[in-house]
Order: structure tokens, then C-alpha cells, then sequence
């Protein structure tokens, strides 16, 4: 009998609780940044307006304040709830989705205040180099299921290639060795975690219709290494022309698979949103550096897809909110 010893009622989540949000939601901010950052190079490459990089920006920055502010009310009342999702063997990877909030935010308040984006730069990477060390030492525990091994593991393992993303132009003295040290461990990680993730999904059962949306994460340890390379070493040679064609050779053969009106909308679609994002940044930056017709309209059609894929994903995430399924467990 769920009754306290004084009579009250134990406390239960009722429906559209804080206790059903989900950390993969996070994702959104990641997603959003990541496209306000990408309008930010369109208007160099196009002319653009910048108005629609300050605005999908400010966006980002109000989604986060709503989502950490609903997360921590969150871990307050339903502590449970949130040590659950941390040590789910799966799920915790979306705590990653936080942590790399952050730091592209730290890019999205530049224009704004050079000192802020320091600081909020300096709180996500510490974050974020805190929670792929946990990764990682828990991997090295042993005994874990090969079933286990999926995209999402990507997030916290590679996002440390992220600091160098967001830091990469930082006038600290103390950030490049920081940035070296973050693509060091990204790069590796990402290395043998894809072909842990790549095995599983050739050699074992299909993922979860569910987790099928997280296939698109399997793009962003490559676009997102070729930001990261490309920030640090300010420029575009070889070795990042490599990174950028993988992984848009990659999304074109994951964008049907995943693509598909038999997948459900959930939050877990925000999985999406950064990696094509990223392709996005990616590709502006290349068609810039290379300066070519084709390569200045593939850049284009792949920006306004990743707007489309956002903005549909937004507008399905605050219809899901208003009508009550989003938080209603």
C-alpha cells in the first residue's frame, strides 16, 4: 500500500510530470545551436541574413534554460528517476546531450559577450571530458552486452571533438593545448567505437525501431571531426576534404533507413538534428574554402534540409507537449 506513516500519499508522478522528461531532449539545444551556427556561415557564403542565426540562436538558449530547469526539478523530486536514466546502460549516453548544450551555446553567446562564451566554453569542457572519462572507465569494467554497443554510445565517447568545435578560435593561452588534448581523445575514441557500433549492427538483431532515428549519430564523429580539425589547424587541407566526404557518403545511405513513415515520432528524432547539422557546417566551410559552383549548392540543399528536418521536429515536439504525450510516461 503506497501510504506514508503519517497517512499522506506517497509521492507518485501524475501525468505530464517533470519525472517523464527525458535527457535525450537535450538534443534539441544541440540541434539548434548547431543550425543557428549554420546560418551564421550561410550569411558569409550567401548573404544571408543574420537575423535568422541570432534568432534560431536565442531559441537554443531559451529551450535550455526550460529543459535544465525542468531537469533539475526533475532530479529534486524524483532523484530515482534520474539515477535510473544515469545507469541505464544505454540511456545514460544521452547525459552527453548536456554537456555539448553547453559548449555550442558558448559559440551561439560569442556575439553577445566574448567573456560569457569563455566561461560557459570552460564549464562545458570540463563537463564534457568528466563524462567520457566515466564512459570510457565504464566500458573497461567488462562484461557488457554486445547488444549494448549502438550509436548513442557516440555521444559522450567523441564529444570531446566538440570542445575544439565551440573553442577552436578561443584567445587563451592554456585553450589550444585543451583543444589538442580534446581531439586526441575524441579522435580515438571515435575510432574504436564506431567499429564496435558498426559491428553490432552488421552481425547482430536490428536496433529498436525506436533507436533507429540514433543511426543519423554514426555521421557526427566525421563532420564534427572535420569542424573540429578545421578549427584548430584554420584550415581546410586533405585530410579534412576526407572526413567531409565519408560522412556525407555516409548520410546518404543512412537518410532512407531512417527516413521512413513506419518510424514514430519521439523525442529520441532530436538524434538527428545535430549530426545534420553538423554535415551542414561542415559543408558550408568546405564549399567555402574550395570555391566551387556545385559544392556552393550541394551546401545549400543540405542547409535548408537540416532547417526543414528542425523546424518539423520542433513544431511535432511542442505539439507532443501540448497535447500531453511528451511528458506522459
Amino acid at each position: 500500500m503506497n501510504t506514508r506513516i503519517d497517512n499522506q500519499p506517497a509521492l507518485v508522478a501524475p501525468r505530464g510530470s517533470v519525472k517523464n522528461l527525458p535527457v535525450n531532449l537535450f538534443g534539441a539545444v544541440m540541434g539548434l545551436a548547431g543550425l543557428s551556427l549554420a546560418w551564421r556561415l550561410a550569411s558569409n557564403v550567401y548573404g544571408a541574413s543574420t537575423m535568422i542565426a541570432q534568432a534560431v540562436g536565442m531559441t537554443a538558449i531559451v529551450v535550455f534554460i526550460a529543459l535544465a530547469l525542468g531537469y533539475i526539478a526533475k532530479w529534486a523530486t524524483y532523484p530515482s528517476a534520474v539515477k535510473a536514466e544515469f545507469t541505464h546502460p544505454t540511456a545514460w549516453n544521452f547525459f552527453g546531450t548536456i554537456t555539448i548544450s553547453i559548449l555550442l551555446l558558448s559559440t551561439v553567446v560569442a556575439s553577445y559577450s566574448a567573456w560569457l562564451q569563455q566561461i560557459v566554453w570552460t564549464i562545458g569542457a570540463i563537463s564534457t571530458i568528466a563524462l567520457s572519462f566515466i564512459g570510457v572507465t565504464r566500458l573497461l569494467k567488462g562484461n557488457i552486452d554486445g547488444n549494448h554497443a549502438v550509436p548513442a554510445w557516440l555521444i559522450p565517447g567523441v564529444a570531446t571533438l566538440d570542445i575544439a568545435v565551440a573553442g577552436g578560435s578561443l584567445p587563451m593561452a592554456w585553450a589550444h593545448e585543451v583543444n589538442l588534448f580534446a581531439i586526441s581523445v575524441g579522435a580515438v575514441v571515435a575510432v574504436v567505437f564506431f567499429t564496435m557500433i558498426f559491428a553490432r549492427l552488421v552481425h547482430r538483431a536490428p536496433l529498436a525501431a525506436g533507436m533507429i532515428p540514433s543511426m543519423m549519430i554514426l555521421i557526427a564523429p566525421f563532420e564534427v571531426g572535420f569542424l573540429a580539425y578545421v578549427n584548430v589547424m584554420h584550415s581546410v587541407d586533405t585530410f579534412a576534404a576526407l572526413l567531409f566526404y565519408f560522412g556525407l557518403f555516409f548520410f546518404i545511405i543512412l537518410a532512407p533507413r531512417i527516413f521512413r513513415p513506419s518510424v514514430a515520432f519521439a523525442p529520441g528524432w532530436w538524434a538527428i538534428s545535430f549530426p545534420m547539422a553538423a554535415l551542414s557546417n561542415a559543408a558550408l566551410k568546405y564549399a567555402a574554402a574550395q570555391q566551387t559552383i556545385a559544392l556552393h549548392y550541394l551546401a545549400g540543399v543540405i542547409l535548408v534540409i537540416v532547417t526543414i528536418a528542425i523546424v518539423v521536429l520542433f513544431v511535432r515536439t511542442l505539439h507532443s507537449l501540448a497535447n500531453g504525450q511528451l511528458l506522459g510516461g
